[in-house]
């Protein structure tokens, strides 16, 4: 990758105002549903699963669309974001009552960006509550005796027993978050102890990632690494990667203690040198230019918010500038390259992948791909400090 401009290219703030211009038509077209979590032909349609309603809160990934939802109210001001995020609130507390797609480590990307969100910015105390409920739902899925957070399935399912993923750093910061508002420790103890994990085993000595790791949960000895989405179990997924440029990073400010933030540091170097020219990622880093596969846009993003979260740890320190820099150009070339508009798309970013390997998702735009791409423009237009981070509420909503 060649070395990108050193001071923010000027279409950034245009970029952002035309996010924000999609989550308007977005909103009006879901105001009170979920869209699903990948567009079909790029248009996004209402969520679906079998035994619920049209548009039901259900999955994974309906935290970003909240997220995109109060993201737009601290952008743009206007009260009927913050009437939509709020009247999904009460849905993120039905599903951990009635345990609807809760048996996965995914507590953080549901309730980081909806309930956490809500509390810090309008000290919603029901809010607050039920993000205290998820992370006692995350915390359940932590094996003592391997120090792990089980990432999928029944906690005794063999095929998923003992497995961790590099996404599972993101739903770190909710134990954070916990243990700070709670004023206990058990939440912050098992994030700590997943993150010493994380670091050893998911991270390869070229500082290249596995997708998943296995551990054998009666000793805790670590077994094997595997993927799920990339190309190979020793290839490196780029989605996968840039969860843990951001991941590490923002866990560095969580727990400095770890040395976290040589491991984001050495991540983002290894993306930045599988990286095409252009900026935007394959969906494996395996591949680049001319291989005839598809780019995932949202791993680009997804990086840029972590290149981003690194420079601010490094401020005085050249690499901080570099990282900053390569995370302009990242969204410059996204801006340009794959930014949705109405109305061919009513997404936010283009061109991005869910799976290959299952077919899913495929050139698709995706609410997490949208979500940290608005993230990543905020960040280096506005400066916004992100929900990842455990921020106390106003003193009043």
């Amino acid at each position: 990758m060649t070395s990108p401009a050193p001071f923010p290219p000027p279409d950034l703030e245009s970029a952002l105002r035309q996010a924000l211009e999609q989550v308007a038509a977005l909103q009006l077209q879901f105001p009170a549903q979920f869209p699903g979590g990948t567009t079909e032909g790029n248009v996004y349609s209402p969520r679906r699963l079998d035994g619920h309603a049209e548009g039901a809160n259900t999955g994974w990934t309906t935290g970003f669309w909240t997220g995109l939802l109060w993201q737009a109210y601290v952008f743009d001001g206007n009260p009927r974001y913050r009437r939509s995020a709020e009247s999904h609130l009460p849905g993120y507390a039905e599903r951990l009552e009635r345990r609807i797609n809760i048996d996965h480590h995914d507590m953080g990307f549901l309730y980081t960006p909806s309930c956490v969100a809500a509390w810090q910015l309008t000290g919603n105390a029901d809010a607050r509550r039920t993000a205290l409920a998820a992370a006692d739902c995350l915390l359940r899925r932590y094996l003592p005796t391997a120090g792990i957070i089980q990432a999928w399935g029944d906690l005794d399912d063999p095929a998923q027993r003992g497995r961790i993923i590099i996404d599972c750093l993101m739903n770190l910061p909710l134990l954070h978050w916990a243990s700070a508002t709670s004023d206990d420790p058990r939440y912050r103890a098992a994030a700590l102890s997943h993150l010493v994990h994380s670091r050893d085993h998911l991270v390869r000595p070229d500082a290249s990632s596995f997708h998943t790791f296995h551990f054998d949960v009666e000793t805790g000895a670590p077994l094997h690494g595997s993927t799920a989405q990339g190309a190979a179990d020793d290839s490196c997924w780029a989605r996968g990667q840039a969860w843990g440029i951001y991941g590490f990073a923002l866990n560095h400010g969580h727990a400095p203690e770890l040395g976290l933030l040589e491991v984001a540091a050495r991540q983002a170097d290894y993306f930045l040198a599988h990286l095409p020219e252009h900026g935007i990622a394959y969906w494996d880093l395996a591949y680049g230019d001319g291989s005839g596969e598809p780019w995932d846009s949202s791993a680009s993003a997804i990086a840029a918010c972590g290149l981003l979260e690194l420079a601010g740890h490094l401020a005085d320190d050249p690499r901080g500038r570099r990282y900053r820099a390569a995370a302009l150009h990242i969204l410059s070339s996204l801006a340009a390259r794959c930014a949705g508009r109405i109305p061919d798309s009513d997404a936010l970013l283009l061109h991005g992948v869910y799976s290959k390997p299952h077919g899913k998702g495929v050139d698709e735009a995706s609410l997490w791909g949208d979500y940290f791409y608005l993230e990543a423009l905020a960040r280096a237009t506005r400066g916004w400090r992100t929900h990842w981070r455990t921020d106390p509420p106003p003193d009043a909503s």
